[in-house]
C-alpha cells in the first residue's frame, strides 16, 4: 500500500494541542491495525531546541539517537509506542543549513535559490524520507505554529505541493483551531475559525477535518454553520473539548467516529480497539490511593519543562492503582535542614529531575540529604544523582568540601565533574552525551530487582558524571553503584542497601515510559511512596 499523509495544521492561536490531536489520531490508526510514524515539521530558525531555554520551548526530548526534539515527540512516542529518530523532527533552520551547504557544495550547478523550488522541495524530502522506507501506511505531520505565520508559509505551500503529487486519496487535511466563548454573549465564536480557514484556502490547502478546541459543547447549529463557510461536510467538524487528561482525548474522538470517517476518506476499512484505553481512563478517573510527590528543581512554575515526568507519574500511577499529587518545590527556598522539613511535610516521595547550573544545587543537596535521614522514598535523575552523590560525599564519607566543578569550578573534591569527552568542547548545541547508553546492572541489587535484566539501554542528555576517583571510598562507606557503562567507565545507577527506597540515574528514564507500558524505575518509585503513605 501507498504511505498516505495526513496533515495537522493549528488556526487562530498556538498552544492548541496539535501534538495531542496528532498523537491521538496516531494511537487511533494503530489500534486499528495500521503502521504509523509522525513528523514534526517546526517553523523555527533554531537547528533544534537543545539550546532553548525552556521557558521558551518547555521541555527537551531526547530520542535514542541523541536527536534533541520538540516536547510533542514525547507525546508520540508515548501515544504510539514506537521509538522516534532525527527523521521525526524538521526545523526551517536545518532545511534552510541543507539548502545552504548544497548550494555552497555547487549541488544546484549554478542555479538561483529560491524559496520555491528549492526550500519546499528540502521540506518534501523530510516528508517523503519516512514514507519512502515502505515501513508505515500512514505518516501524521504536523506543522508548529499558526496559519498566516510569515515562516511557516513555507511548509504549508510544500504540504499543497505534495498533496497534489500524491493524490487525493492518499493525504487529508486537519486544521485544529479555537472556539472562543463569550461570557457577556453566552455564545461561542466561529468566526476567528472561518478567518482561519480562509486564510489557509487563500494559500490552496482546504482542510477536510476542521477539530474545534472549546471549553463547551459544540451544538448542530454551530457544525453546519462551520460546515457552511469552511467548506467541509457537518460530520467533520469534530469538538476537541477540554479534558481532564490527554488520554482521553483519542476517545473523546473516536465517539464521534473519527477513525471511520479518516479511513473512508483515505480509502481504508480498518477499526480501531479502544478497550485498554478506555480501562486506563477508567483507572485514573477511579484510583484507589492518592499519594503526594515532591517534584524539586528551579523551573516549578513551568510544568512543560518537566513534562515526561509528570505524564510518567500518570502511567506508573494508573499501574499502581493510585493518584499521583505532584508537589512543586523550589529548592532555591530550601537553605537549611528546617527548610526542608517545612518543604516535604506531608511527602510520600522525593524526586530530584535533571537540569543545568547552580542555581538552586544547594536546596537539591539538602532535598537529598533530607530523603536519605528521613527514610522517604527517593529518585535522583541525572544532576538529581549528582547531587545525592554530592550529598553523600559530604555527609557520610565527611569530605567537607565535595561538590560539583558545574557549581563550583574551584573545588578541590570535585566528586562530580566533567566528562573527560566534554572538556574541549566549546559549542553549546548538541555537544552533551547524548543519546541510549548500555547500562550493566549488579545481581542482587535494587535496581536489579526493578529491571529483571543484566543489561538496559537508557537515554543520556548530560556533560557532568561520577568522579571515579571517588568511588571506591564511597563503596566502603555503603553507597552502591548498582548500574555502569563500563566501555566509558561512567557510574548509572546508585542505590543505598539500608533505605526503603533510594535510587538515583544518570539517564533520564521519563523518556521511555508509554501510556500502556510504565517506566519500571517510576513504577517502582510510585509503589515505594504508595506503602510508605500507609505506614
Amino acid at each position: 500500500m501507498k504511505t498516505k499523509f495526513i496533515f495537522v495544521l493549528g488556526g487562530v492561536m498556538s498552544g492548541l494541542g496539535k501534538g495531542i490531536s496528532a498523537s491521538s489520531i496516531g494511537y487511533l490508526l494503530k489500534s486499528a491495525g495500521l503502521k504509523v510514524n509522525i513528523l514534526k515539521l517546526d517553523p523555527y530558525l533554531n537547528v533544534d531546541p537543545g539550546t532553548m531555554n525552556p521557558y521558551q520551548h518547555g521541555e527537551v526530548f531526547v530520542l535514542d539517537d541523541g536527536s534533541e526534539t520538540d516536547l510533542d515527540l514525547g507525546h508520540y512516542e508515548r501515544f504510539i509506542d514506537e521509538n522516534m529518530s532525527s527523521k521525526n523532527n524538521a526545523t526551517a533552520g536545518q532545511i534552510y543549513s541543507t539548502v545552504l551547504d548544497k548550494e555552497r557544495s555547487g549541488s544546484y550547478l549554478g542555479e538561483t535559490v529560491q524559496v520555491i523550488p528549492h526550500i519546499t522541495d528540502e521540506i518534501k524530502n523530510r516528508m517523503n524520507a519516512l514514507s519512502d522506507s515502505k515501513k508505515y501506511d500512514i505518516v501524521i505531520c504536523e506543522v508548529g505554529g499558526t496559519v498566516g505565520d510569515i515562516e511557516s508559509l513555507p511548509f504549508l505551500e510544500a504540504i499543497r505541493q505534495l498533496s497534489l503529487e500524491v493524490g487525493y486519496h492518499n493525504s487529508l487535511i486537519i486544521h485544529l483551531t479555537l472556539l472562543p466563548f463569550i461570557d457577556a454573549s453566552g455564545e461561542l465564536k466561529t468566526k476567528p475559525t472561518q478567518h482561519s480557514v480562509m486564510k489557509l484556502r487563500e494559500i490552496g490547502l482546504s482542510p477536510d477535518f476542521i477539530f474545534c478546541r472549546t471549553q463547551n459543547e459544540i451544538s448542530q447549529e454551530i457544525r453546519e454553520k462551520l460546515a457552511l463557510f469552511c467548506n467541509v461536510k457537518p460530520e467533520h467538524v469534530i469538538e476537541n473539548k477540554d479534558v481532564s487528561s490527554i488520554y482521553e482525548v483519542p476517545l473523546l474522538l473516536e465517539n464521534q467516529n473519527i477513525t471511520k470517517m479518516i479511513c473512508d476518506r483515505l480509502g481504508l476499512k480498518n477499526k480501531p480497539s479502544i478497550k485498554k484505553l478506555q480501562s486506563f481512563i477508567k483507572t485514573y478517573k477511579n484510583p484507589d490511593s492518592e499519594i503526594n510527590i515532591a517534584m524539586c528543581g528551579k523551573y516549578t512554575e513551568l510544568h512543560d519543562a518537566y513534562k515526561s515526568i509528570t505524564e510518567s507519574f500518570i502511567h506508573a500511577g494508573v499501574e499502581n492503582n493510585t493518584k499521583v499529587k505532584v508537589v512543586w518545590v523550589n529548592t532555591e527556598k530550601i537553605k537549611n535542614d528546617k527548610d526542608a522539613a517545612k518543604s516535604f511535610k506531608n511527602i510520600d516521595g522525593i524526586l530530584l529531575p535533571g537540569g543545568f547550573g547552580s542555581r538552586g544545587a544547594e536546596g537539591k543537596i539538602l532535598t537529598s540529604k533530607f530523603a536519605r535521614e528521613n527514610n522517604i522514598p527517593f529518585l535522583g535523575i541525572c544532576l538529581g544523582l549528582q547531587c545525592a552523590v554530592i550529598d553523600y560525599a559530604r555527609n557520610v564519607c565527611k569530605i567537607d568540601d565535595a561538590n560539583s566543578s558545574e557549581f563550583k569550578p574551584k573545588s578541590k573534591n570535585k566528586v562530580i565533574d566533567l566528562m573527560e569527552s566534554q572538556r574541549a568542547i566549546k559549542l553549546k548545541g548538541g555537544t552533551m552525551r547524548l543519546g541510549s547508553y548500555d547500562c550493566e546492572i549488579s545481581t542482587g541489587t535494587k535496581a536489579y530487582s526493578i529491571y529483571r535484566k543484566k543489561t538496559i539501554s537508557e537515554r543520556h542528555r548530560h556533560r557532568f558524571e561520577v568522579n571515579n576517583k571517588y568511588v571506591s571510598k564511597m563503596e566502603k562507606n555503603g553507597l552502591i553503584f548498582s548500574g555502569m557503562n563500563k566501555k566509558l567507565g561512567v557510574v548509572e545507577i546508585i542505590e543505598l542497601k539500608n533505605h526503603p527506597w533510594f535510587v538515583g540515574c544518570q539517564f533520564h528514564p521519563e523518556l521511555k515510559s508509554r501510556v500502556d507500558k510504565a517506566h519500571p524505575l517510576f513504577r517502582e518509585f510510585v509503589k515505594a511512596s504508595l506503602k510508605n503513605s500507609k505506614n
